[in-house]
């Protein structure tokens, strides 16, 4: 496992941090649409896991929305006289919405869940909510991109990577050592208040490098953006194991030999992403 799980780093990280640096934004945005297509084919699992009908219905759907947002908001049309696109904009707002409902979802689960867990249609409303404004996010940051700072949106999303591996790895070593208390048992029995902390603490390092290359930046705004981003992460993470739990699977997909699926690769990004675009959005632009 461990093995595999090397190998598939080896050249999914390439071509990951080559498709954010040198894509330009139009193609980025295509690039992403069967990468989501894949995450929604996986989501209809979620939805019913013995359903192939229901798994190729969701994946048409999100497919569909995928392709029209690149067509009503081409990548290089998103920024019009300094202002981001409505639609993005919609998108990435109700993304933060539906993070800040996710967290009552966890919070309370497993009483949460009985309105919810036997309906395919909130269940496939759940998983647009989660994939559409993460693919939004994700264009409006590479966006960023410009004639005099070409590798700015790049970097940006970057930064949120960073963030999420930072938050994730300390969060492992943290609750290996030091784990003694669960923090929410019913939806995910492996993580714990001092893994959180740690992951957290982890984050600390993202924030002194940034403040390293970009002293100018004024630190306690960056230390908050980063924490809440990686707080977002964490919930990212815990909703994915809460919906699978439900639909008693254990990974997402068997794509990436290791890791799972690519929802299970993106379960925390697809929270960040959104709740760190807003904020860039708001204090930085």
């Amino acid at each position: 496992m461990l093995k595999q799980r090397i190998i598939t780093a080896l050249w999914l990280i390439p071509l990951v941090l080559g498709a954010i640096f040198y894509l330009p934004p139009v193609y980025f945005a295509w690039a992403l649409v069967p990468v989501f297509a894949i995450a929604a084919r996986e989501w209809g699992r979620i939805i019913d896991p013995s359903c192939d009908i229901t798994k190729w219905s969701f994946t048409c759907t999100v497919a569909v929305v995928l392709v029209a947002i690149n067509f009503i908001v081409p990548a290089d049309e998103i920024w019009m006289r300094g202002q981001l696109h409505p639609v993005m904009l919609a998108l990435i707002i109700l993304g933060v919405l539906w993070w800040c409902f996710t967290l009552l979802l966890v919070l309370f689960f497993p009483k949460s869940s009985n309105w919810w867990k036997h309906s395919p249609m909130l269940k496939s409303m759940f998983g647009q909510l989660t994939l559409l404004p993460c693919f939004a996010a994700l264009i409006t940051i590479k966006s960023q991109d410009s004639l005099a700072n070409p590798y700015l949106g790049g970097t940006l999303l970057l930064l949120v990577m960073l963030v999420v591996w930072a938050a994730d790895s300390g969060a492992y070593f943290a609750g290996k050592s030091f784990g003694r208390h669960k923090l929410i048992a019913r939806v995910s029995p492996g993580k714990t208040v001092e893994g959180l902390l740690g992951g957290l603490l982890t984050t600390l390092i993202v924030v002194a490098g940034v403040m390293y290359c970009s002293p100018e930046q004024e630190w306690r705004l960056v230390a908050i953006v980063t924490l809440v981003t990686a707080l977002a992460s964490a919930l990212g993470d815990l909703s994915e194991s809460m919906f699978k739990r439900v639909a008693n699977i254990k990974d997402s997909g068997s794509i990436l030999p290791g890791h799972g699926g690519v929802l299970d690769r993106i379960d925390s990004l697809t929270a960040a992403l959104p709740v760190f675009a807003l904020l860039y959005l708001i204090f930085w632009m």
